[in-house]
């Protein structure tokens, strides 16, 4: 891959993690409750709703950083755009479409059959490998 594509997607992937960072600073603040949000049950549960949704909005921000910084260590390694099942290059369109993506199309479409069919397959994918290997 040519060096000023891969600086394309090295930009990307700075500013998107800084862009992540910057919202958690603003909006940590937005994960206290406020005793005046819960006077009665139905206030109560939109507002464990609201929680429970904005934590599972936060781990799924997580996740995609832990996705940019390891294609960020890929691109200081040299090999970024290389798929880590075969090999090979994968398309510019794949990695434009999704910048962090680790497999070629084909060896992507092996793996997603293959979850069909375990029980692991069906697993959340905003979970982690982490957490899915704890409770494995």
């Amino acid at each position: 891959m040519r060096k000023s594509v891969v600086n394309k997607f090295k930009r990307v992937f700075e500013e998107e993690r800084r862009q992540i960072l910057y919202n958690d600073r603003i909006l940590r603040p937005d994960f206290n409750v406020n005793d005046d949000d819960r006077p009665d049950e139905v206030d109560q549960a939109a507002t464990d709703a609201e929680q429970a949704m904005r934590m599972r909005l936060r781990n799924r921000e997580l996740l995609y950083i832990k996705k940019i910084d390891q294609a960020l260590t890929r691109i200081e390694e040299g090999i970024f755009g290389e798929c880590n099942s075969c090999g090979e290059d994968i398309e510019l369109r794949r990695l434009e479409a999704r910048p962090t993506a680790t497999l070629c199309v084909s060896c992507k479409e092996e793996e997603e059959r293959a979850e069909v069919l375990t029980a692991s397959g069906r697993r959340h994918k905003s979970l982690g490998d982490t957490l899915h290997s704890v409770h494995a």
